[in-house]
Order: C-alpha cells, then sequence, then structure tokens
C-alpha cells in the first residue's frame, strides 16, 4: 500500500500513518476496529508481489514470527489479503529502534547496553529453542519501547530448519557488517550465527562502531578474512572504563570459528544475568527505560506527564551496604563467642577513649 493511494482502511484495520517505506515494502501504523488497539501493517511492494519466491518469502516471515510468543519478540496477531495485497498485522512497539538510539547517542554506558543486550539475548533464547535461526540481528531490527521494552523484530531472512525452501547454500543474506564468516561464504548458519551478530551489536553499543569496518581500500584483507582472523580493535582498548566480563562476552561472540563462539543464547544469558545481579523482566524494562528518558530518547507530548521509572543504579551500592553490615554482624558473632569460651579478657582489653564520641553510646561499657 503506497501512500499516495489514498486507501484509509485496510481489511478491518483503520490506517493511520505511514512509519517507513523499504526496499520490500511499506508499513504503515493502524488501529484494529474492536479491539482498538494500534498495530504495524507490512505490505509487499506491487512489483515484488507478483513474484513467487518474495511472496512466499513473506508468508514464511509471518509464520516464523507467529510461532514465537515471548516478551522480547515482535508478536504477530494476523496475515491477510486485501484487494489483492498481502498484509502482516504485528505488534505496534511505541517508541525507536536501537539504531536509532546510537545513532543519536553513539554508545551507552556499560550496564545500560547490557541489559539491553540481556533482553535481546533472552528473546533470542526462546527463537532459538523454536529451531528458527533469525539472520538478521541488526540494531535497526531490535527496537526499545518507551516503557523499557526490548523486542526483536523482521523475521525476513529467518531460517527454519523444517524448510529448506528459505535458503541456498551459496548465496549469503542478511547485512554485511552484523554478518559472520560463515554467512558471508553462503554457508548454513546456525544459532550460533545470531550470537555473532549479537556480539556485533554489543561491541558497538559500547564503542560507537562496528568491529569490523567496511574498508575496501587497497591492499586491505577481505571482510571474511578479518573476521575470521579476529582482527578488530580490542575493546578495553578503545573504551578503557568496559568491564571484563562484557569484553570477554563480545569476544567468545566475536569468534571466527563457529565452534569456539559462545555456545548458546542460554549461556550468554546466565553471564549476563550474573555478572548484572539476576535482574528479572520488570527489573531491566524499569532501568532501561529510565536509561533511554533520561538522555531524552523519548519525548513526552505537550501538557502530558510522564512517570519515568527510577533507575535502579544504586542497588549495587545497596548491596554492598548489607555486606558490610553482615561482615560487622560477624565479626560481633565471633567476639562474642570467644568472650564465652573465655578467649578474650575484656580487662585486658584498652577501649579508645574517642569511641565514646560514636553515636549510639561509642561502644561496648568498659567494665
Amino acid at each position: 500500500m503506497s501512500a499516495s493511494s489514498g486507501r484509509k482502511k485496510v481489511g478491518n484495520y483503520q490506517v493511520e500513518c505511514e512509519l517507513g517505506q523499504g526496499g520490500m515494502g511499506v508499513v504503515v501504523r493502524a488501529e484494529q476496529a474492536g479491539l482498538e488497539r494500534q498495530v504495524v501493517l507490512k505490505t509487499l511492494r506491487r512489483d515484488l508481489a507478483d513474484n513467487e519466491a518474495h511472496e512466499e518469502r513473506f508468508q514464511r516471515e509471518a509464520q516464523a514470527a507467529a510461532s514465537i510468543h515471548h516478551q522480547n519478540v515482535v508478536a504477530v496477531y494476523d496475515c491477510f489479503s486485501w484487494r489483492g495485497d498481502t498484509y502482516i498485522a504485528q505488534e505496534y512497539v511505541a517508541g525507536t529502534d536501537l539504531a536509532s538510539v546510537l545513532q543519536t547517542l553513539q554508545r551507552l554506558e556499560p550496564r545500560l547496553a547490557a541489559l539491553i543486550a540481556l533482553e535481546v539475548t533472552r528473546g533470542l533464547e526462546e527463537i532459538h529453542e523454536r529451531g528458527i535461526v533469525h539472520r538478521d540481528m541488526k540494531p535497526s531490527n531490535i527496537l526499545l519501547g518507551s516503557g523499557g521494552e526490548v523486542k526483536i523484530a523482521d523475521f525476513g531472512i529467518a531460517l527454519d530448519p523444517r524448510d529448506s525452501a528459505l535458503t541456498q547454500a551459496g548465496h549469503a543474506v542478511g547485512t554485511p557488517l552484523y554478518m559472520s564468516a560463515e554467512q558471508l561464504l553462503g554457508e548454513r548458519a546456525d544459532t550460533r550465527s545470531d550470537l555473532y551478530s549479537l556480539g556485533v551489536v554489543l561491541y558497538q553499543m559500547l564503542a560507537g562502531r562496528t568491529p569490523f569496518l567496511n574498508d575496501d581500500s587497497k591492499g586491505s584483507p577481505s571482510l571474511v578474512r578479518r573476521i575470521e582472523a579476529g582482527r578488530y580493535p580490542a575493546l578495553r582498548k578503545l573504551v578503557p572504563g568496559t568491564p571484563r566480563y562484557l569484553a570477554r562476552a563480545i569476544r567468545s561472540c566475536l569468534r571466527g570459528a563457529p565452534k569456539k563462539r559462545m555456545p548458546s543464547a542460554q549461556a550468554l544469558r546466565r553471564t549476563l544475568e550474573r555478572a548484572l545481579g539476576s535482574p528479572c523482566p520488570v527489573e531491566c524494562r524499569r532501568e532501561i527505560a529510565a536509561g533511554l528518558w533520561e538522555r531524552n530518547i523519548f519525548q513526552a507530548p505537550e501538557n502530558h506527564t510522564v512517570r519515568v521509572p527510577r533507575s535502579a543504579r544504586r542497588r549495587p551500592r545497596r548491596r554492598a551496604a548489607l555486606r558490610w553490615l553482615a561482615a560487622l554482624a560477624l565479626c560481633a558473632g565471633g567476639a562474642a563467642a570467644a568472650m564465652a569460651s573465655g578467649w578474650v579478657d575484656w580487662k585486658q582489653i584498652e577501649i579508645p577513649p574517642s569511641w565514646s564520641a560514636l553515636p549510639g553510646g561509642g561502644g561496648p561499657a568498659q567494665p
């Protein structure tokens, strides 16, 4: 459906505005009658709709996405035909995409980047559990909602092992700077290819650039050879403040050989959860939303008050304080046990006079 067609209604959906156009078709925002919910409608361009292969791929995209039900994956509601055109109706995420955020901020602080990556990893884990390989993990396919939602979108070139017709050997599909070596060579991709692409995205969130730049200058090695050899700037040299756990996780994802990479999305999820303090999805959304609102990624409409979630950054300090209190309690318990056993005689301990100035009585009473 083109913007100039003047068509305002598509089946059971009232079109509100156009969200964008791409090489494959048009994306519009619409409202579903009866349910009164906003959705996204995607349709193929008319010239591509006549191509049987493109039409089949479009149908397969809907089927692949519709088979996944997860809070970190964009939901597909319907796939239908209307006046000769095929449409996919999917969840509308009120916000932006990671590519736009990086274009504005260039870099994200490590914790915010790790939280976004954790939510993406949770979605990838479900996708891979269904036997599907996304094959196009990149910032523009990661949607960020104003409430901190993180959702994987666009299954246009997803690989379902049950449908070998989706790809052919020897044909590279995807976005080169985010593709693994096996994808660039046209070999069959598996779940570790998605982990490689996610490693590139996480590197970019921290460094403001992808690990491999498409440098075609004379004498430069090919992109595939650089990827296979792992020749890219070390993250901690490029961004000195990068936590070691993130640098190690990214390095594991960016291994040239699939067998040497992070083994699974589950393994990456567990690594990130341990380092971040095991935040649940609600905590992740709350902190991501706070981070994006604080950086003016989202703008509230005029005369509209938005309640911005409080950042959870202070949580580690509270935990550190609790650890100190626990250590003090342990020491006090040990001292009490020592006195009870007769190992310590308070008469032989000299209490510093400065203790009397401390709040709450200045320490133990002298005998």
